[in-house]
């Protein structure tokens, strides 16, 4: 019982705090807080599919075979924005975005999909 007391009040210490830096965002930066916040609560991400048989059923930008884990080891072994675009032509920069909100939001698969291909 101590533990979910403790939980709870670790819960709401941390929720205040977001709060704060929640309600000092710009409008736009609210607006893609919340758009975020919709799109890991209902699983549903536009512009991002995952299709059985299809780079291991992982997640990727949408009607293309590229995985998000892909951008984002990219993205973690320096490469910028503008490069991944670059390396990436069929993707666009609302794509990339996407990508990151999608990952942001699901960091244990990305990273289960990263030491996984890693590992192969």
């Amino acid at each position: 019982m101590k533990e979910v007391q403790d939980s709870q009040r670790l819960s709401s210490m941390a929720l205040r705090d977001i709060e704060s830096q929640l309600l000092s965002l710009s409008l736009a930066e609210k607006a893609e807080a919340i758009q975020l916040l919709l799109n890991s609560l209902s699983q549903r991400w536009a512009g991002i599919e995952k299709t059985p048989g299809i780079c291991g059923g992982e997640a990727c930008i949408a009607h293309t075979r590229i995985p998000i884990w892909v951008l984002v080891q990219a993205h973690d072994l320096g490469s910028s924005d503008a490069e991944i675009l670059q390396d990436y032509p069929t993707i666009t920069a609302a794509d990339l975005a996407t990508a990151w909100a999608y990952a942001l939001a699901n960091p244990e698969e990305i990273r289960a999909a990263i030491q996984s291909n890693d590992a192969a």
